[in-house]
């Protein structure tokens, strides 16, 4: 039988909604998935295309397996994010990366308690090294993967990645498969490392939600080991 998979996308342009969704439709379509696109645009002054009116959509929502969410510091409508929620809680799959899915809307609190962790901050370079583009922000750092055996990172190791490293706050109803961790820096305010979530699981209502902080760009989505954990991922969130 086929499943529906939803694909709603736009956004901040800089984390390339189009392009990014693109790689991962074939591995959806490969596994039975019928696949919607709905596309809401870059544009954040075009009300009518900006926020997530799919989501109101109660009758198509309950036929939807997997909802991939890639919108990056859009806003959401009350009704809107109800929709979302009670068709997560209802059994539809919700997952995503980076800011498409954990720093989407923060203009809604709920949603953030829905997805279980908030993007806060992505520290850089020194301020010395500073450029003013993108690659201010583009640091090494490890993913650590847990020591708790899932199927999204079975055989997958500890892996390196030079992107935004993602600060996270998060609470503990989440299940967390990575962490990484912000180093002690001479010119940073804290003074002690940060550990953060970077791949996690939640369970919400029938309904379960994945998210994997890497994926900045096209570029780090294409890293074997970033695409084999969202690409299995995306299969284990969906009902």
């Amino acid at each position: 039988m086929t499943r529906q998979a939803l694909v709603v996308r736009g956004g901040w342009d800089g984390h390339s909604p189009v392009e990014a969704t693109e790689l991962f439709i074939p591995h959806l379509e490969a596994n039975g998935f019928t696949v919607r696109v709905e596309d809401l645009g870059t544009d954040f002054g075009a009300a009518s295309t900006a926020t997530p009116k799919v989501y109101t959509d109660a009758d198509y929502l309950a036929t939807v397996d997997l909802i991939v969410q890639c919108n990056t510091m859009n806003t959401i409508e009350k009704e809107e994010f109800e929709g979302l929620r009670a068709a997560v809680e209802a059994g539809t799959g919700f997952a995503g990366w980076h800011g498409g899915i954990a720093d989407s809307y923060r203009n809604n609190s709920d949603y953030l308690t829905l997805v279980g962790g908030q993007f806060g901050c992505h520290p850089g370079k020194h301020p010395d090294e500073r450029e003013g583009g993108p690659q201010d922000n583009y640091m090494p750092y490890t993913v650590n993967i847990s020591p708790v055996e899932h199927e999204i990172t079975a055989g997958i190791e500890d892996f390196d990645l030079v992107t935004e490293q993602y600060w996270v706050l998060s609470d503990d109803y989440i299940d967390v498969l990575a962490t990484t961790t912000q180093a002690v820096r001479e010119w940073d305010p804290w003074n002690r490392p940060v550990t953060s979530p970077a791949i996690w699981t939640r369970q919400w209502g029938k309904g379960r939600v994945f998210v994997a902080t890497p994926g900045h760009d096209p570029a780090t989505l294409k890293n074997e080991n970033v695409k084999t954990i969202i690409e299995r991922g995306l299969l284990w969130a969906a009902r």
